[in-house]
């Protein structure tokens, strides 16, 4: 667990101190967004436009990430145990692809029409009904 935390804080301080755009949290056994790392992250969160949460177990995402992390171009969710995405997923208003493969989804989430921008929208290995 400590080598875990220890893996997600290297993460975000690299992308922090280098003005990355891309952060990648893939497999670093989360089961949600680290509530921390907002404040860790500040006001470097507008320069993050690709965020990858491949691989974890991550239940939901707060209102709080999709309010902090407007600026997101790509958000890779594959991989985890999300059941449904709160409807502030439409303020990502410069999303171009979200990646919401092999979930637990069993509804479209409709909320992702209200993005504009959305070009790629992977929902493939979810339970979804029509």
């Amino acid at each position: 667990m400590a080598e875990a935390v220890a893996r997600v804080a290297r993460k975000v301080n690299e992308v922090v101190e280098n003005g990355e755009s891309h952060l990648d949290l893939s497999e670093c056994s989360l089961n949600a967004f680290p509530i921390g790392l907002y404040v860790v992250i500040g006001s470097a969160a507008q320069g993050i436009h690709s965020i990858t949460l491949a691989n974890n177990e991550i239940k939901a995402l707060t209102n709080k990430f999709f309010d902090v992390f407007t600026q997101l171009q790509v958000l890779n969710l594959e991989g985890n145990i999300l059941q449904q995405l709160p409807d502030e997923v439409s303020n990502l208003g410069q999303l171009k692809s979200i990646n919401l493969s092999k979930n637990k989804i069993k509804d479209f989430p409709r909320n992702l029409l209200d993005v504009n921008t959305l070009e790629s929208i992977n929902l493939e290995g979810n339970q979804i009904k029509d």
